[in-house]
């Protein structure tokens, strides 16, 4: 099986989208990078090194040093499929980002968002 090509992709590239589409909604860039840490237990410093050295997603989640357990409660559709049904790992992993800055950008609260 043929990996998708985002798994190529360098977060660094999609970052830059993810925070547009935040502030345009009157959120916040820290936003962002609260729920990319509460995500995968990154540190702001090795958030920060992982974007700068253009990490790709694969390796992003793979080197993730504490995915946080409760990600397996973020449910509901991102671009048309239901991110609890995805089998592929790394490809839930990252609907689970997409599905959390989407509702960062809904205006849903922070501590929803991050499953407290």
């Amino acid at each position: 099986m043929t990996k998708h090509r985002i798994y190529g992709m360098s977060v660094a590239s999609v970052y830059p989208l993810y925070v547009a589409k935040v502030e345009k909604k009157g959120r916040k860039k820290a936003e962002v990078d609260e729920i990319m840490r509460w995500l995968t237990g990154y540190s702001q410093k090795q958030l920060d090194a992982a974007l700068e050295k253009k990490t790709d997603f694969e390796t992003f989640f793979a080197k993730a040093p504490k995915p946080n357990p409760s990600r397996s409660l973020i449910t509901g559709v991102v671009c048309g499929v239901r991110v609890e049904n995805i089998e592929e790992p790394v490809m839930r992993e990252i609907r689970y980002l997409d599905k959390l800055v989407d509702e960062l950008a809904k205006g849903k609260a922070m501590e929803k968002i991050l499953r407290s």
